[in-house]
């Protein structure tokens, strides 16, 4: 690990991937994924592996967060519409 691009790309990886476990709220922690997958690609990218880096991007950063967004969208909209008929 002598390249300091991999080190600061490490650094950024391990940062991302602590907010996303502090993160408590399910949309938010949605976002700080699509930034982790993003910052996952960059890492990729550095280690030459840019096969991996794309399928990173595509997934990690685009589906799964898109995917978990409209799971919670869909667990809170029954709760709203019991509050309402209170």
């Amino acid at each position: 690990m002598d390249d300091p691009l991999i080190v600061v790309a490490l650094l950024l990886v391990a940062a991302t991937a602590t907010t996303a476990v502090a993160v408590r709220d399910p949309a938010r922690q949605a976002l700080v994924l699509a930034v982790l997958g993003t910052v996952l690609a960059v890492l990729f990218t550095v280690l030459q592996a840019p096969d991996v880096a794309l399928s990173q991007l595509a997934v990690g950063s685009a589906l799964t967060p898109l995917l978990i967004m409209l799971s919670v969208r869909k667990v809170r909209r029954p709760q709203r519409k019991k509050e309402t008929e209170r």
